[in-house]
């Protein structure tokens, strides 16, 4: 991979951990709040505004805890602030710029998925095929037959777990934006079993990136073209 692409890999690499850490600070305010039996609104609770006032609000948790939360608090703003500053920086950037927007033609891609693609794959003709691809981002697992039954292994330790990781955490959200991945998904599901159904999407994504990075077309015109 080219100098200037490790170096923004390791600028996203470094955001993640941000924002592991951020949500470490997110569920921290919650473990405390749950510690003294105060009563919060799980959804509302890291809005700035329903923080504020939930401080202002309860009478029984020690100042001690407060001041916990308030250090939580401002924690999580601090590396949210600080995840977003990397994020815009690797959007503006011109070497990857082109490409990720291609890759976010697909619906169900969003910035991070295409910016971790991008920048975990590096030039996209090191794959020889789909299956290669797949493989590599570590969505496969081996399969077995025994009187008449498939059985699958669980999934490959020897992948990109960075890829990985988010390809999994996108195939949870992408069939809500995508009509054939929803498609995809219920028909895996109807054999009931959950975790293969998100394995079989994040594989269908990146069979559309793959596609979309080597033809160098939208996803929009790859549809109409087919």
């Amino acid at each position: 991979m080219p100098e200037e692409l490790r170096e923004l890999r390791r600028i996203l690499r470094y955001r993640n951990m941000i924002v592991r850490t951020a949500v470490k600070m997110k569920n921290k305010m919650s473990g405390l709040l749950m510690e003294v039996g105060a009563q919060y609104n799980k959804r509302q609770l890291h809005g700035k505004k329903y923080f504020a006032a939930l401080l202002e609000r309860v009478e029984d948790i020690p100042e001690s805890v407060k001041g916990l939360l308030r250090l939580s608090r401002n924690g999580f703003e601090m590396f949210d602030d600080i995840q977003k500053k990397l994020i815009m920086a690797l959007r503006k950037n011109k070497l990857i710029q082109e490409r990720v927007l291609r890759l976010m033609s697909i619906p169900g891609i969003g910035e991070v998925t295409a910016l971790t693609w991008v920048l975990e794959t590096g030039e996209v003709s090191r794959f020889s095929s789909s299956r290669h691809a797949i493989s590599y981002c570590g969505l496969c697992s081996a399969q077995h037959e025994s009187a008449g039954k498939e059985q699958r292994s669980p999934i490959s330790k020897q992948r990109n777990k960075h890829l990985q990781t988010t390809l999994i955490e996108a195939a949870k959200l992408a069939p809500r934006w995508n009509e054939q991945l929803a498609v995809l998904h219920e028909k895996e599901l109807a054999r009931g079993n959950r975790n293969r159904a998100t394995l079989a999407v994040a594989r269908k994504l990146v069979e559309f990136m793959l596609a979309v990075d080597r033809r160098k077309t939208d996803f929009e015109m790859l549809k109409k073209a087919a």
